[in-house]
């Protein structure tokens, strides 16, 4: 029987990474554009998609400021509240330009993070 660990080459782990990546997420993708086509941007069930998208966004940057990994973990909760503050009141101000808001968290990020190291 021919199975995963059948192939003894060391691209074949890549190949299927890939090929089962592929199947997973573009089947999904094909038929969002079907039947996103045939509805109304004001559709109920447009509205519904958007709101889920917005809150599964919002629940990752959550989990990133309160519970992250790696180097931002070394940073203090309060300086991540304050970066993000700052950030989102950056892009309102500057006109809903997201690489305004983007820089501005990360200038105090990076800034809280050296002054921490002083």
């Amino acid at each position: 029987m021919i199975g995963y660990e059948s192939f003894d080459t060391w691209w074949w782990p890549y190949l299927f990474i890939a090929i089962a990546g592929w199947l997973a997420t573009d089947i999904w993708r094909w038929l969002g554009v079907l039947v996103g086509n045939r509805l109304s941007e004001e559709s109920a069930a447009l509205t519904w998609v958007r709101a889920v998208a917005t809150a599964l966004v919002a629940g990752v940057i959550a989990k990133l400021i309160l519970y992250p990994t790696g180097a931002l973990q070394e940073t203090p909760v309060l300086i991540r509240l304050i970066a993000v503050a700052a950030g989102f009141t950056a892009f309102l101000i500057a006109g809903k330009r997201i690489w305004v808001g983007i820089a501005v968290s990360l200038a105090l990020l990076i800034g809280g993070q050296f002054l921490l190291t002083i």
